[in-house]
């Protein structure tokens, strides 16, 4: 099945051109599916759209017969929205709020979900259901790869963007699988246009597609470049993060899944990656524009702060946009620069950062201070803590900012792998896979990513046993990580959504996971399927019921 490649290439010349002048965009001129892909170069290009859905527009749009979708990594409606917005980090939005869809999901309510249309996309509407559909789209990308002729495509060079193809495909599997749990997909190039697998709408089994994940991530940490000469290219120690992090979320069900993301450390931890340790606050560096892809950068979504937001212009991150308030000025009331002296005010702090999320850092964590409790109006007020519940709902996250007038486009990277996550990952890895307390290399990876934010080690009571230690280790990916857009899927691994939405929003999750929305039951149904619209962990139940007991 070929007719897909006729739009295919049209987001080609997007693709290409949709990072920050490190992927240089070309013109391949007039073809047809007859003669394309026809060389080394029309292959490479090909592989090169499945990155579409990992880069920073508002939105892309894969043709007439395709929903139009947001990325993954756009703030306004991708991983943000649905593992940050949803998670403990954030306290519902409730004041001056745009809409009842916002606010039910800031309340990690999600019975509006399933309202959720295909063709009709914005911010209301964060719908990432219709990317089942693209899996299908990767895996014949995928087929047409392996069936490259050597004569154009030599093996290794074959096998190489294979790695990245799936790599890609193994995240948007990932990210459909810790919003929606089990989709049904598409992932061998023989039944892309199989009637009968194309129309088997049921949820596979949790370990059929964690196999699938794991191993699209393992053949591209077999394949996929060391080192890329275009930044922004995912790498083989990006594959191995991502692999890492699966082996994490699936272990419990996955036999030796524990040891293999030990394993994974073990092969990352090469010299080539440190905790940034510049400045007087490093942490707070590390995420400023100067600094980006720095030592502690595995990977990242590459921005260009001279974008605009148009999808042919470049990667963004308008993340700040979200996060200030509508109403924020650029000059105290003793005409001193406020934090938003460039920017000035957002649309509405979308974000924001939960007040008793704040509270649980401990004194002195240089991490908090990214984060902006108190800020001087453009009426001439000043809004403090004291003025939660009345005048605002969260606190300011002030991690990426704005240091260029490009708003809503500023050039910080966006995140995707960091060292000090991995730190964190193996220390877990070794707990999960033990059973036991912590070894003192365990403890050792904790603190040393403590130390960075001018804390001493972890207290003995956190120490003792595996339980406790893992209690603390959440904790602290929580300070270390939030708004990087993975904590529902900590809280998840950890079982602990429910209690920890509840003690820091005060609401419980209506659902682990979000609902499919109904338009993909009924059609399910029309084929005879039965698509179960809602789906959850072992354990999920434990999880709700102690939530309820605090």
């Amino acid at each position: 099945m070929r007719k897909p490649l006729l739009y295919l290439l049209i987001v080609a010349a997007f693709v290409t051109a949709a990072c920050e002048k490190d992927f240089d965009p070309k013109i391949y001129g007039v073809f047809t599916s007859a003669n394309y892909p026809g060389s080394a170069s029309d292959y490479q290009t090909l592989m090169m759209t499945c990155y579409t859905p990992f880069t920073t527009p508002w939105t892309y749009y894969l043709g007439a017969s395709r929903a139009n979708q947001h990325p993954w990594y756009i703030p306004e409606g991708g991983v943000l929205k649905h593992f940050e917005y949803t998670s403990d980090t954030m306290a519902p939005w409730e004041i001056g709020v745009w809409s009842q869809n916002y606010r039910y999901l800031s309340q990690a309510n999600f019975n509006l979900t399933v309202y959720y249309v295909r063709d009709y996309l914005h911010a209301d509407n964060p719908n990432h259901y219709p990317k089942t559909r693209e899996v299908t789209r990767f895996t014949e990308i995928i087929g047409i790869l392996q069936d490259a002729p050597e004569s154009v495509l030599p093996e290794a060079t074959k096998n190489e963007l294979l790695g990245e193809a799936r790599l890609c495909r193994g995240l948007h599997m990932y990210n459909l699988l810790n919003t929606y749990g089990p989709v049904p997909l598409i992932t061998n190039p023989a039944d892309v246009s199989n009637t009968e697998k194309l129309t088997n709408a049921v949820r596979p089994p949790l370990d059929e597609i964690s196999r699938w994940i794991y191993d699209d991530f393992d053949f591209a940490v077999k394949n996929v470049a060391e080192v890329q000469t275009e930044r922004g290219r995912y790498t083989a120690d990006y594959a191995r993060v991502c692999l890492m992090r699966h082996c994490l979320n699936e272990g419990y069900h996955m036999d030796g899944w524990y040891k293999k993301a030990t394993e994974l450390f073990t092969e990352l931890d090469n010299g080539r990656y440190s905790l940034f340790m510049q400045g007087t606050n490093p942490y707070a560096e590390m995420f400023r524009e100067a600094n980006d892809f720095n030592c502690e950068i595995i990977m990242a979504v590459s921005c260009d702060p001279s974008s605009t937001g148009n999808s042919r212009e470049g990667n963004m991150n308008p993340f700040m946009m979200l996060a200030v308030p509508e109403n924020a000025a650029k000059k105290d009331d003793l005409g001193n620069p406020t934090p938003f002296s460039i920017m000035g005010a957002g649309w509405g702090q979308t974000y924001n950062l939960s007040p008793k999320f704040f509270d649980t850092f401990e004194p002195g964590d240089k991490r908090a201070e990214t984060i902006v409790t108190s800020y001087y109006t453009t009426g001439g007020v000043w809004i403090r803590p004291q003025d939660i519940g009345t005048k605002w709902d969260g606190y300011i996250v002030n991690k990426f900012p704005a240091e260029t007038p490009t708003a809503p486009c500023w050039g910080n990277d966006i995140p995707l792998a960091r060292w000090a996550d991995v730190l964190l990952m193996s220390a877990e890895a070794e707990v999960r896979m033990t059973k036991s307390a912590p070894s003192q290399t365990a403890i050792d990876a904790v603190n040393a990513v403590r130390a960075r934010a001018g804390l001493s080690g972890l207290p003995a009571a956190a120490t003792g046993n595996a339980e406790k230690f893992l209690d603390a280790l959440l904790t602290e990916r929580g300070h270390e990580l939030f708004y990087e857009g993975i904590r529902k899927i900590d809280l998840i691994r950890f079982n602990q959504y429910a209690q920890r939405c509840k003690k820091c929003k005060g609401t419980i999750p209506t659902h682990q996971y979000l609902p499919i929305p109904n338009y993909a039951v009924d059609e399910a149904e029309a084929l005879g399927k039965e698509l179960d619209q809602t789906w959850s962990r072992e354990g999920w139940s434990e999880d709700y019921a102690a939530a309820k007991k605090l």
